[in-house]
């Protein structure tokens, strides 16, 4: 049995792969995957990959290339949601913040530097035409840390997820201002160079069971419902969401990291650009 260690975030999306561990389907193979979930982000799943805590991570596609060209030993492998991720911009639900105008000048709450909601600070604002420059953060760590960031006002906006965050919003905690799509699709499966390098054949095989499962995923019998109860979001939110997402079962196109690269670039997020042949791995 090959063991693979693998992160991601406690979110919806990610019920494909704890139905294949829990029906042992990757155990068929001959795989022993062991999850770990990341409630902090991107940022957290960077530094896990770097230091070898894990092999292969779900994780945000602009993060993961960031990180990349700054020196993680890693490579995309696959696209996994091909779909935009759709960001929420959320106050507390107290604030005098009425409107996507009136954040301009205020501090983000972000989970930690190169996080996902590091990274869309930046694209909102140039979204918005505001002075990147000029842009503030708060680090919170987490989700649970930007609801105690907003209301002690130490920031006054934060993005994640707009449905993982919805319950929030229906609980009176924040307040959505509004959303930003990502211009690219927004999760990808990376792994380490050292799993490519000494046991591709594994990777090959995690990819084949996952692929099966996310190919028909959104027909299977009651997983709207399986999907509310265990996330613990409203029937109607998870509806919308399984109409917005989209699974991928191929790798990520050059179009579309030329794309992601053009915008870091251009928000001064990275360096330099890289070749899109060094940011991927096909297996």
């Amino acid at each position: 049995m090959k063991t693979i260690k693998m992160g991601g975030v406690p979110e919806h999306f990610n019920l494909p792969w704890h139905q294949c561990i829990d029906e042992h389907k990757f155990e068929a193979e001959g795989l022993d995957i062991q999850w770990k979930d990341f409630p902090a982000g991107t940022g957290a799943m960077c530094k896990a990959l770097r230091s070898g805590e894990i092999d292969v991570a779900i994780i945000l596609t602009e993060g993961i290339i960031r990180d990349i060209i700054n020196g993680n030993p890693s490579r995309i492998i696959q696209k996994y949601i091909a779909s935009p991720l759709i960001w929420g911009i959320h106050v507390d639900a107290r604030s005098q913040y009425k409107n996507i105008q009136d954040l301009e000048g205020t501090k983000a709450a972000i989970s930690r530097k190169g996080s996902g909601s590091h990274l869309m600070a930046y694209v909102n604002a140039k979204n918005r035409n505001w002075n990147i420059e000029n842009l503030d953060f708060e680090i919170v760590n987490n989700l649970e840390g930007a609801v105690k960031a907003l209301k002690n006002d130490d920031a006054q906006y934060f993005m994640w997820e707009h449905f993982t965050t919805k319950p929030l919003v229906d609980d009176k905690t924040f307040r959505l201002i509004a959303d930003c799509p990502t211009p690219w699709p927004c999760f990808v499966v990376a792994a380490s160079e050292e799993i490519i390098n000494n046991d591709p054949d594994s990777l090959n095989k995690m990819l084949k069971v996952i692929n099966a499962e996310t190919e028909n995923f959104k027909l299977q019998k009651d997983v709207d419902i399986k999907l509310s109860e265990l996330y613990q979001q409203k029937l109607e939110d998870i509806r919308k969401w399984l109409d917005l997402t989209r699974w991928s079962q191929e790798q990520i196109s050059e179009a579309d990291l030329e794309n992601v690269l053009d915008n870091l670039l251009q928000l001064n997020l990275i360096d330099q650009k890289a070749e899109p042949r060094e940011l991927t791995y096909p297996i």
